[in-house]
């Protein structure tokens, strides 16, 4: 159990510190004077943090847990005095961490719904805009910066500055916030990239709106990107570094000095 073995006395210090009442913890301010002090307090600080995380995710699925049973149990462990045995305790955090999974599932496939419905009224309402071009199999483009000269086969691999965003424009990815640009062989990435990329010339700049059967598909990839997400990125191809031909029959490929 490895999400609940760190929560239960995560839990419980960020339970105690909860439970406290506000005059006596001004009475009972730590004592911070010493570096072991302050590492003990700082790992306290750390697991509660973490924990907060853990228990908002709880009650986003509905599954808040009692901060007071929590920690009761964690005192009752300490002293020896746990009213569970450690074997159905085992089996109670098990069940829990399977309704959770279970309830992640449903919050998954609902979002994921919800973006197919969404994803293709954008896609209908899009390609009807000026300028919009649209694939045989459902990419559509918008040419931002037009450039002539070769374009990459799928083989290639190439370099690029981009930019990825939900529909609503919100960034999930970006080349150009990490300041460095992307490199990597074209028929190593989503379909919709594959073919879209070599539609374009070195200096070209396009915008793609991706249909999510060419993106992600129905299982997303989480935790960023839901199921069935229309995608839209803005690529700028930047160079594209051809694939050494494979040697024919008979000929000896030539050692690099």
């Amino acid at each position: 159990m490895k999400f609940f073995k760190p929560t239960l006395v995560a839990v419980a210090l960020l339970a105690v510190a909860g439970c406290q009442d506000p005059v006596k913890e001004e009475a009972k301010a730590p004592v911070l004077e010493t570096e072991i002090q302050k590492q003990a307090y700082g790992l306290g600080a750390s697991i509660g943090m973490y924990m907060q995380r853990n228990l908002d995710e709880h009650d986003k699925l509905g599954l808040t847990l009692d901060k007071e049973l929590i920690v009761q149990g964690f005192i009752d462990s300490i002293n020896d005095k746990s009213v569970i045995e450690k074997e159905e305790i085992q089996a109670l955090l098990q069940n829990l961490d399977q309704s959770m999974k279970a309830k992640q599932q449903e919050m998954a496939s609902k979002e994921s719904e919800a973006s197919l419905a969404t994803g293709q009224k954008f896609l209908e309402d899009n390609a009807k805009k000026e300028g919009v071009m649209v694939t045989e199999s459902g990419i559509q483009y918008v040419v931002l910066n037009a450039a002539e000269g070769d374009k990459p086969v799928a083989t290639d691999t190439v370099k690029v500055h981009y930019k990825g965003t939900f529909l609503n424009g919100e960034t999930f990815d970006s080349s150009y916030d990490r300041g460095e640009p992307a490199v990597f062989p074209l028929n190593r990435v989503i379909k919709g990239w594959t073919e879209g990329v070599q539609l374009m010339s070195v200096g070209a700049k396009f915008k793609f709106t991706i249909p999510s059967d060419l993106a992600y598909g129905p299982n997303g990839n989480p935790p960023r990107i839901p199921g069935n997400s229309v995608l839209e990125f803005e690529i700028e191809l930047l160079e594209i570094q051809k694939s050494e031909a494979a040697p024919q029959v008979g000929e000896q490929p030539t050692a690099e000095k």
